[in-house]
């Protein structure tokens, strides 16, 4: 805890999505949701300060300030994005962060037993749970070449999936999840094989593939269970290949993703790691689907650097 407990109640911040979906209705959805969420804490005795900015990096800040002056909790109010700046506000401390879902992906929340769809329970969870010890996860932690260490809750992807962001986010038009699968069926019209280095736990190799993810939680993008297995408190992250596939072949294998049965797949590897560097020239790599920059890259896991209330 940052501080001792009050009797009055905790002192929470509660850091609520500033931005749309491309213009949809994120914003008002996470607005409203925070509201209530907000109301829930406030009622149970807590000390709430609202964090609402103009944009992320705004919002960023705030939240760091917050924690500094002496916040007992970090509540996130949103989708993975959310989390994912939660984590970072968080992590290596003993401050613990609640999750109340209200984005577009929230699989961060699922692989924590949150139904994106009822983000009252969320709310009851977190007071249920702040009654009690926190929950230690661990993250992935990411470092490039002089630059700061970032963490993630869910995955990096650095591949087909961190193409197909990299593509939508420089179009202006469509808005909305047309925007999306729409980058898809670009990037699959291009579809090709891609050229990795890689060191995984001290080995060296190369390796041809459309897609390379190292998981730290199950899903991404809404609910695909890239690596069904991965679990937040193993002490291991999870490499995920997919070999190279005709365009054909990967539509057959796309759809298996929402249940896991393409890891029965010939194409598919996943294994366990707990260190691994990245590298392929010109490839940007996102993470918990937040844009991070070019590769190369070294993650790593970072055993039971979050607290979590949720």
């Amino acid at each position: 805890m940052n501080g001792p407990a009050d009797p009055a109640g905790l002192r929470l911040a509660v850091a609520i999505n500033p931005r749309a979906a491309f213009g949809g209705k994120r914003k008002r959805s996470a607005g409203h949701t925070g509201d209530v969420a907000v109301r829930a804490l406030r009622s149970a005795g807590h000390r709430v300060t609202v964090l609402r900015r103009r944009d992320y990096d705004a919002l960023r800040e705030a939240v760091d300030a917050a924690v500094a002056a002496g916040a007992q909790a970090l509540v996130v109010v949103g989708g993975d994005g959310m989390v994912h700046l939660g984590v970072n506000a968080l992590a290596g401390t003993s401050i613990p962060l609640g999750i109340i879902p209200a984005g577009t992906g929230n699989d961060a929340a699922r692989g924590l037993g949150l139904d994106p769809g009822d983000p009252g329970t969320a709310v009851e969870r977190f007071l249920k749970s702040c009654q009690g010890e926190p929950r230690s996860v661990d993250l992935g932690r990411l470092e490039r070449a002089g630059e700061a260490p970032v963490w993630f809750m869910c995955a990096l992807s650095a591949g087909f999936d961190a193409l197909v962001n990299e593509r939508a986010n420089g179009w202006r038009w469509p808005r909305g999840p047309l925007r999306y699968q729409l980058a898809i069926l670009r990037e699959l019209a291009e579809l090709k094989p891609l050229h990795y280095s890689l060191v995984v736990d001290g080995q060296v190799r190369t390796q041809r593939a459309v897609l390379i993810s190292i998981s730290n939680g199950a899903s991404v993008g809404g609910g695909m269970k890239i690596t069904p297995d991965a679990r937040y408190d193993d002490g291991r992250l999870d490499l995920f290949i997919l070999s190279p596939v005709s365009r054909l072949g990967f539509l057959r294998i796309y759809p298996l993703v929402f249940s896991g049965r393409h890891t029965r797949r010939a194409e598919v590897r996943i294994e366990q790691v707990e260190e691994v560097f990245i590298d392929l020239p010109g490839m940007v790599a996102y993470a918990d689907g937040e844009r991070i920059g070019p590769l190369p890259a070294t993650v790593k896991v970072d055993p039971g650097a979050l607290k979590l209330w949720a």
